[in-house]
């Protein structure tokens, strides 16, 4: 039983640090293209207003593109009903990347203000602390598909066969209950 519930936690800190590795690298993309819109006044006009605004007006900015993309997201659960597989899976991941990508922009801007809440700066530090516990958890899983690799490599066929056989032996003869 420990077992299962350590690989259930192990999973869900694989899926949470994936969440992060997706916010922090489609960030820069979505900068990117935001760079390329010709609307620079535009864009320095909404960030002035996003300055302007109280930190609990300022959640309501970052919530929209939550909101936005939300429909996207039903039409990807009706696409599924109607048996359009692919393309219901084509509109949820889209509407998955460009939701974090979209987020993580809107974050940068709106982060000074929103960490002003003080409900939300204790969220923020409890997900802080849940990507540290992430990386905890996996860092021994990557570490032993390190050594797994390490031991597959031509030159090492040997060391990873008496492995092998040394886990054949383990599960054939146990070691006797406490």
């Amino acid at each position: 039983m420990r077992r299962i519930v350590r690989v259930f936690w192990v999973i869900l800190a694989l899926l949470f640090l994936l969440e992060a590795w997706l916010w922090s690298r489609l960030e820069p993309v979505v900068a990117a293209l935001v760079a390329l819109l010709p609307l620079k006044a535009l864009k320095a006009r909404i960030a002035a207003a996003v300055e302007a605004l109280p930190p609990a007006a300022t959640l309501v900015v970052f919530l929209v593109p939550i909101a936005v993309l939300l429909p996207v997201k039903i039409a990807a659960l009706w696409l599924f009903h109607k048996g359009y597989w692919l393309s219901g899976v084509g509109a949820l991941v889209f509407a998955k990347l460009a939701g974090l990508g979209v987020t993580a922009f809107v974050f940068e801007i709106t982060r000074p203000k929103l960490l002003q809440l003080a409900w939300f700066a204790r969220l923020y530090a409890l997900v802080m602390r849940g990507l540290d516990w992430a990386h905890a958890m996996v860092a021994p899983v990557k570490r032993r598909i390190r050594q797994y690799t390490y031991m597959l490599r031509p030159g090492n066929a040997g060391r990873f066969f008496r492995h092998v056989m040394r886990v054949r032996r383990r599960m054939q003869h146990p070691a006797p209950a406490e």
